[in-house]
């Protein structure tokens, strides 16, 4: 609720979901009620940890619950996990894209979902029935702004399809030659669609965080704003476009590893065009092995392309799972599908290698003291027993051969260890891990002996010794200065700004502070509301600041 005075510039609200749904998204939110019930995923919670009225609707949800032969033997086998994973999937896809969608997302979130189901989730195929011919072609042509005919020589059906855009494979005229390109084109009516869901999602969110600390740790709305983000960047392929373009501008001198050319005159916002990639699919070993390629040397250059990408870039393709990485005739990957990016800003490429030093170089304490300095875990805490904690994890690591040391679940490991000493979650690690976990398996599919310390060690040190060495203490220096000078000249204005400030507070409350009527009426629906505290606060608040003004 926002305090205004009148004459003062309005403050735009902080956008939260309202207390009362639509009808439309209540409809929706019963929908996924029935069906999750149906498909027996209210079998997969406890209602012995939830609030009596919510362990309420569990049991009642488990009457009309759909008994399968499955569902019968994996409850005498015990083997709920698996089944649970299958039934969630089986909801998911059945309420449609968006529900696949966060499927795929909670995927990269075991913080919230557990481990387990985490790994199962991956399963969830996003592969949806394809829309019309005559619909897709109608679509490419409105984006472009002109006829079919005039942008493609020829315009095949749909060769994939999924909850948000489906491929066509197309040929271009150019220079008398045909080009074979992919046409990616987005559904129509798609963006209603998740918006309903997305707004439903947060209401969910916003009153688990009110009602639950544990909600709260695990920064649930924020899941949801980053789904409604990705997805938000997913339905502009301009943007795909741009992230094909910026990762082909970071990759440009990597000998293993390249992008698709994008087509930029046949690419809009609802579609986007790129070259047809012609090489063998990553999933395909009987292939590889069958063309010549070392499996053993693709998978150290796999492992070390994801590494350089994170480390040296900040950019990364965060879904490389083996149906969207292909190996071109000279033996370079190139990846396809670019709608889920991970990026990782200074801070967070400086943690994750000092973390994979320390581990490599078994400097615990140095590993402990990068997560205090990032102000990952809160300074009460002893830094010291934080060591101790960490090297629980590594230890027994050094102890292993290579094919059992694994990458992804030390970094798994690590983030349960940090969460009992209050480590708040970081999604972009959180998006790496899961990143992680995918590349360690697909590298480990094409050589199941590979040693992950030893084929990450030279991307590491490079970068450890390239920032943290005297070259990077003296760049960092360097920067420093700049910042200082850019402070120093920006301070002028600043000054300037605060008269203006000053000036406008004292017009302001020459004749007395008048409450805009978004003010008083909020004070008034706090009162009638029974909303005691909250109308009491509003009145110190404007008390506080009538104080601060006047005696100011």
């Amino acid at each position: 609720m926002n305090l205004l005075l009148r004459g003062s510039a309005p403050e735009s609200p902080v956008r939260r979901p309202p207390m009362v749904l639509a009808p439309a998204h209540l409809a929706r939110l019963a929908r996924a009620g029935f069906v999750f019930a149906r498909e027996g995923v209210f079998g997969l919670l406890d209602p012995v940890f939830f609030p009596w009225p919510i362990g309420l609707v569990l049991r009642l949800g488990r009457l009309i619950e759909r008994r399968t032969g499955a569902t019968a033997a994996a409850g005498a086998a015990g083997a709920a996990g698996t089944a649970g994973a299958v039934r969630l999937a089986a909801a998911l896809t059945r309420l449609g894209p968006s529900y696949v969608k966060l499927g795929q997302f909670l995927a990269t979130r075991p913080d919230i979902v557990g481990a387990a189901l985490s790994r199962d989730l991956e399963s969830l195929q996003d592969r949806m029935a394809p829309f019309p011919q005559a619909e897709a072609e109608a679509a490419v042509a409105s984006a472009l702004g002109a006829p079919l005919r005039d942008s493609f020589a020829s315009f095949g059906p749909p060769v994939a399809a999924a909850s948000i855009a489906q491929v066509h494979r197309a040929e271009v005229l150019e220079q008398g030659e045909r080009r074979p390109v992919a046409v990616k084109v987005l559904r129509s009516g798609i963006e209603r669609r998740f918006k309903t869901d997305l707004e439903a999602f947060a209401f969910v969110a916003f009153h688990a965080e009110r009602m639950s600390a544990e909600a709260r740790r695990l920064r649930i709305v924020e899941v949801v704003d980053t789904l409604a983000r990705s997805v938000a960047v997913e339905m502009d392929l301009r943007l795909e476009a741009a992230a094909i373009s910026e990762m082909a501008e970071n990759t440009k001198e990597d000998p293993d590893f390249r992008v698709p050319a994008i087509d930029w005159m046949r690419t809009a916002r609802d579609v986007l065009t790129l070259e047809w990639i012609d090489a063998t699919p990553l999933s395909d070993r009987a292939a590889l092995i069958a063309r010549g390629f070392d499996l053993k040397q693709l998978a150290r250059a796999l492992m070390q392309s994801f590494l350089r990408h994170a480390l040296r870039d900040g950019f990364f393709h965060a879904d490389m799972h083996p149906g969207n990485l292909f190996v071109d005739a000279n033996g370079r990957f190139i990846a396809v599908d670019f709608g889920i990016m991970g990026r990782l800003g200074p801070k967070e490429r400086r943690f994750l290698a000092e973390i994979l030093h320390g581990f490599i170089t078994r400097d615990y304490l140095r590993t402990a003291e990068v997560h205090f300095e990032a102000g990952y875990v809160p300074p009460q805490h002893s830094v010291e027993s934080f060591a101790q904690a960490i090297r629980a994890i590594g230890e027994p690591i050094h102890s292993r051969t290579a094919a059992e040391i694994s990458m992804a679940k030390l970094l798994n490991l690590l983030f349960e260890v940090t969460s009992l000493f209050d480590m708040r979650t970081r999604p972009e690690l959180l998006l790496l891990q899961k990143t992680m976990v995918v590349v360690e398996g697909v590298a480990r599919s094409l050589d199941p002996g590979l040693d992950m310390w030893s084929t990450s060690d030279p991307v590491v040190r490079q970068w450890v010794e390239r920032h943290l060495g005297p070259a990077g203490r003296i760049e960092q220096a360097a920067e420093g200065a700049v910042e200082l000078g850019r402070f120093l000249g920006g301070v002028p204005e600043l000054l300037g700004r605060a008269a203006v400030v000053l000036d406008h507070i004292d017009a302001v409350t020459r004749n007395g502070i008048v409450l805009a009527p978004e003010t008083v009426a909020a004070i008034g629906a706090a009162q009638a509301g029974h909303s005691r505290w909250t109308g009491v606060a509003l009145w110190l608040i404007v008390a506080l600041l009538a104080a601060m003004l006047v005696w100011g």
